[in-house]
C-alpha cells in the first residue's frame, strides 16, 4: 500500500508540472529551451508599473532581442544589462528592440532601470510562467538557496513565490511573427552573450 501511494504521489507531481505551463530542469545543465525556427509562447509578463504585458503583442511591433536574466539582484546581470545599454541605439537605428524578463517584482525593475540607467524595457515574470514556456527555468538547490539567504538575498522576496526557480540566462532574437531567428544560453550564469556577437546575429537576420 506504502508503494501505490508513493507511486500515486510521484505521477501526481509529474502531472503537475507537465500541465502547468512548462518544464522546470531539476539543474541549470539540463534545460531545454525554445529552438531557432520555434514560435515563441504567447505569455503574459508584467511591466515595471505592475499592468500586463504580452510578450507577442510587444514583439508584433519590432524584431527584438529577447533578455532572459536573474535578477537585478545578480551582479553578473547587472554588468550584462548595462552591456547592452551601450548597444541599444545602434541596435535601434537597426530597427531591433530589446526586452528583458527577469523573476523580480515589477518594484524591482523600477529599481534596476534607474540604477543602471536603462531606457529600453524591463519585464517581470515573477511566477516564472514565461520561464518555463521558454524551457529555461530551473529549480535551485536549498543549499543555495541557503547560501543565498545568509548573504542577505531572499528569492522568495525577490520574486514573491516560493517556487525557487531562477531562469538560465539566454539571448533570443524574435522577428515580428514570433519566430525566433537565434538563440543564446549558457548553463555558467557567469557568462553572456558578447554585444559583438549579438550584432552579428541580428545583421544575418535581416539580410
Amino acid at each position: 500500500m506504502k508503494y501505490l501511494w508513493h507511486l500515486f504521489y510521484t505521477i501526481l507531481v509529474v502531472t503537475f508540472i507537465s500541465c502547468s505551463g512548462g518544464e522546470i530542469a531539476s539543474t541549470a545543465e539540463e534545460v531545454s529551451p525554445a529552438e531557432v525556427g520555434e514560435e515563441i509562447p504567447n505569455v503574459t509578463l508584467k511591466d515595471p508599473f505592475g499592468d500586463d504585458a504580452e510578450l507577442q503583442d510587444l514583439i508584433s511591433k519590432k524584431p527584438t532581442l529577447l533578455i532572459f536574466y536573474r535578477g537585478g539582484w545578480c551582479p553578473y546581470c547587472n554588468t550584462h544589462l548595462s552591456q547592452l545599454a551601450e548597444i541599444e541605439e545602434q541596435l535601434y537605428d537597426m530597427g531591433i528592440q530589446i526586452l528583458a524578463v527577469s523573476p523580480d517584482k515589477p518594484s524591482y525593475l523600477k529599481d534596476s532601470m534607474m540604477e543602471h540607467d536603462l531606457n529600453y524595457q524591463l519585464l517581470s515574470d515573477s511566477d516564472m510562467s514565461a520561464t518555463k514556456e521558454f524551457g529555461l527555468a530551473f529549480r535551485v538547490d536549498t543549499t543555495t538557496v541557503n547560501r543565498y539567504k545568509r548573504n542577505g538575498m531572499d528569492l522568495a522576496e525577490r520574486s514573491g513565490y516560493d517556487h525557487y526557480l531562477l531562469p538560465v540566462p539566454a539571448a533570443f532574437l524574435v522577428d515580428t511573427n514570433a519566430m525566433i531567428e537565434y538563440r543564446y544560453f549558457n548553463p555558467d550564469y557567469t557568462v553572456r552573450i558578447e554585444n559583438d556577437e549579438i550584432l552579428s546575429a541580428v545583421e544575418e537576420m535581416l539580410e
